[in-house]
């Protein structure tokens, strides 16, 4: 990755068999790869094979290699979807398998669901503010019965195209604000 760019990971928040995170993830990354703020890349959490919280010492090779990932980042984009009103258990569980390395950064949220993923997307704003993460304010919110093609196909609405670059847009100034403090 280029020295002096800011590196922005695109955090995947399921690991269910069948998931659709993929396909928003790259999304993302193929309209972040037309800017040139910064490396974006695709980070899944299914790679890490990450133990539940508190079943290990904490020295998994998992745990070790994704605190060196998180450390890694300048910011972040949580490409997250609603499971029963909330993130994922996966999601909830590489949140807190970390915790200084993601300190003093930003992030935004990319939700989809029935109600576009909302209320996933309000829970995690909750644990990202104890994780010392700054939230951005804009929030694409994908519809399972509009942008998706029999639930599975991945087919957004034009008007997600913009609200992901403004969204983007916020990740970097806020990500590189914050980066005076680390």
């Amino acid at each position: 990755m280029t020295k002096g760019k800011l590196n922005i990971g695109i955090i995947l928040g399921s690991t269910r068999v069948g998931r659709v995170s993929p396909q928003v993830g790259d999304w993302v990354k193929q309209i972040a790869d037309k800017r040139t703020d910064a490396n974006y890349e695709v980070v899944d959490i299914a790679d890490y094979n990450l133990p539940f919280l508190g079943t290990t010492d904490g020295t998994d090779s998992g745990i070790v290699a994704w605190n060196k990932k998180i450390s890694h980042l300048d910011g972040f984009v949580f490409i997250v979807q609603e499971y029963n009103h909330s993130i994922t258990g996966a999601l909830k569980n590489a949140l807190d398998l970390a915790r200084e390395p993601w300190n003093n950064k930003a992030a935004g949220i990319v939700s989809y669901g029935s109600t576009g993923g909302a209320r996933a997307a309000e829970h995690l704003r909750g644990i990202l503010g104890e994780l010392l993460i700054a939230d951005v304010r804009v929030h694409p919110t994908l519809s399972l019965f509009t942008d998706f093609e029999n639930y599975t196909t991945f087919k957004p609405a034009e008007l997600h195209f913009t609200n992901v670059d403004a969204m983007l847009d916020q990740v970097i100034s806020w990500s590189s604000a914050l980066k005076t403090l680390r």
